[in-house]
């Protein structure tokens, strides 16, 4: 199958790369390496994968290129992802994460493209969590905290108008806090790569807030497959990809001092940051009746594995 990631040098998308070249498929990663890596695709290159150094703000290269390619599924992980820095310049943001996605679906209009999933966040969308009934499903309310969020939600509406009005069949993944090999300490889990970094180096973690507030963490390969399952399927719409479980940072932070054995890792306390919610998980019931897919590892061993990748 042709498949075309954008955002692929990234943390997820690398990590997606990598699969779809193990299972066979032909694949063009899309990314301008803002904030992805070319050494996250030093392998899949060496397999076989190309890599175009493309901004999907850049509407007509992107035409050109998908018409070329002629995907038959897109996986869209392009995005501006850090939540301080999409409160400090919200059009910035929405630039990439509305008009991007609006230009690749426009992409794949012209190219014939039939399908597409969108990395979208559970962590963020949402809102606050702390006085709901968690974890929460697809039905729950959209209050999101940054702009980050919003314009996650607002690409999810590009998505469901394509399909109404072209075809295109689009699912939308509402992703818990993914972490794992070659996180990006930006993104919404960024607290366990820093966090990692830190241990190895001998240093304490910095924790923002009382420490209390909990995420739902997923691990990059239950990610991945659930975006392999999503691709094959036929859902659309959001489905959310999480754990359904609670960790706060302060357990992050012995979790990790445990597995590493040290004791000479208690957090700082620092403020709080803005836009950041208390609480939050998903119900991925959705996931598993659509996608056949659920969560299998666990925040111990997932912590483990990324440990062990640095």
């Amino acid at each position: 199958m042709r498949a075309l990631v954008s955002g692929g040098a990234g943390f997820i998308g690398s990590n997606l790369v990598d699969a779809l070249l193990a299972r066979g498929d032909a694949v063009t990663v899309v990314d301008d390496l803002s904030t992805g890596r070319r050494s996250n695709l030093d392998g899949a290159l060496a397999a076989g994968a190309e890599l175009v150094e493309l901004d999907i703000r850049e509407a007509a290269a992107l035409a050109e290129l998908l018409g070329r390619v002629e995907p038959e599924i897109v996986f869209h992980l392009a995005a501006q992802i850090d939540v301080r820095r999409s409160l400090a310049d919200p059009a910035f943001d929405a630039a990439i994460n509305v008009g991007g996605t609006a230009n690749l679906l426009e992409a794949m209009r012209g190219a014939g493209s039939s399908r597409i999933v969108f990395v979208s966040t559970g962590g963020a969308i949402y809102g606050e969590g702390a006085g709901k009934a968690l974890p929460l499903d697809e039905g729950a309310p959209i209050e999101p905290f940054s702009a980050y969020g919003q314009s996650k939600f607002a690409a999810e509406g590009y998505l469901a108008l394509y399909e109404r009005l072209y075809g295109i069949s689009g699912v939308s993944l509402r992703l818990g806090n993914v972490y794992g090999p070659r996180q990006d300490p930006l993104g919404e889990a960024g607290v366990i790569a820093i966090f990692c970094g830190r241990l190895r180096a001998g240093e304490r973690p910095t924790v923002f807030g009382d420490g209390r507030q909990t995420r739902d963490y997923i691990y990059v390969g239950d990610v991945v497959e659930a975006a392999l399952a999503a691709a094959g399927s036929g859902a659309s719409g959001p489905i959310n990809i999480g754990s359904g479980i609670e960790t706060d940072v302060l357990e992050l932070a012995a979790k990790l001092a445990e597995i590493e054995g040290s004791e000479d890792f208690e957090p700082e306390l620092a403020p709080p940051r803005a836009g950041e919610v208390q609480r939050i998980a998903l119900d991925a019931g959705k996931a598993e009746r659509e996608l056949g897919w659920r969560a299998t590892t666990s925040v111990a061993e997932g912590l483990r594995l990324t440990l062990a990748s640095l």
